[in-house]
């Protein structure tokens, strides 16, 4: 048996915010930030937090699957941005959904997350221990952005993705995953310093830092690279591949990774400019538009592939 995904659901704020709102608080321009990115607007909470997008695109995804949610065995949600170290987000999920029978946890993989998540879960069904999983990548970037540096505060978004997989004949065909801790210097965002009866240094703010450059050149090589490698290992050829979904970084990436597979663009969707880089929760978004947008036919071959901090990355190859 492999994991299938079987429903989707996703959520984002209500709050747009466009690259003319930001050109009034940092010196750039909606000409700057979309050549550079693709980038037009992206939503940023106010009321929501992430908690609180990851349960609505949880039961949306439990509705699409049309399954109760006390079917779902374990629940994972992907996420470096939780409110709360303890409970876990999805511990949260659990109690909000009424998923009383799953066990549930969180994983950290930044941009990578949701694959990394559903690498997980297909090794639980691969092994017989789960039959149903639900896995969302959840973030708001929007508490992590230092909203002075016009290198960053561009880029993010805040969002949710989910989907319900199940133990089925067809499924995921076959899944690569890397990390390389010695890139951790060109994207990082530092937790919580050690301050402490011994320590009295005053904590300071952190936010995330980026190095862009190392970033682009990073993900245009290893991305192509990692989706030749599952491919070859399940013996597909390109052709037989209806979409590759990536990460939503950045439309810039995405071109080159197209380029460099000698593949068309037109089998890489793309909805960054409407919510930015919102890190493990852009590849279940923009999956779960395309499933009700009616884009996604049973028995089409998919690959997704994610990359990002720490450095991380991956791809899974699926049949829909």
């Amino acid at each position: 048996m492999t994991a299938r995904i079987i429903g989707t659901g996703s959520a984002v704020p209500e709050q747009i915010v466009t690259n003319e709102d930001l050109s009034k608080i940092v010196e750039t321009s909606d000409e700057w930030i979309s050549s550079r990115s693709g980038i037009k607007e992206r939503r940023v909470a106010k009321e929501e937090n992430t908690t609180s997008l990851a349960i609505l695109a949880g039961k949306r995804a439990l509705e699409n699957a049309g399954i109760a949610s006390e079917e779902i065995e374990v629940i994972i949600v992907a996420t470096c941005t939780p409110d709360y170290f303890f409970p876990n987000t999805a511990c949260q999920v659990q109690e909000a959904i009424g998923a009383k029978h799953a066990v549930a946890f969180d994983l950290s993989a930044a941009c990578s997350g949701f694959l990394f998540a559903l690498s997980t879960a297909q090794a639980y069904i691969k092994g017989g221990i789960y039959q149903k999983a639900l896995i969302v990548g959840a973030e708001t970037m929007s508490k992590m952005i230092d909203w002075s540096d016009r290198s960053t505060c561009v880029l993010f978004g805040d969002g949710a993705g989910a989907a319900v997989v199940s133990a089925e004949e067809t499924g995921v065909l076959e899944l690569v995953q890397k990390s390389n801790g010695a890139g951790k210097g060109v994207l990082s965002c530092k937790a919580r310093e050690t301050r402490n009866l011994l320590n009295h240094e005053s904590e300071t703010k952190e936010y995330l830092y980026m190095e862009g450059q190392p970033v682009f050149k990073f993900a245009v090589k290893t991305v192509p690279e990692c989706v030749e490698e599952v491919l070859k290992k399940a013996e597909v050829k390109k052709e037989e591949i209806r979409y590759y979904i990536l990460h939503q970084a950045n439309s810039r990436i995405i071109q080159s990774v197209a380029k460099r597979l000698k593949e068309p663009e037109e089998k890489f969707p793309m909805n960054l400019s409407l919510y930015g880089n919102t890190s493990a929760a852009s590849i279940p978004i923009l999956l779960d538009e395309m499933n009700r947008n009616g884009m996604l036919n049973r028995g089409d071959k998919l690959v997704l592939s994610g990359f990002g901090a720490g450095l991380t990355w991956g791809a899974v190859l699926l049949e829909w």
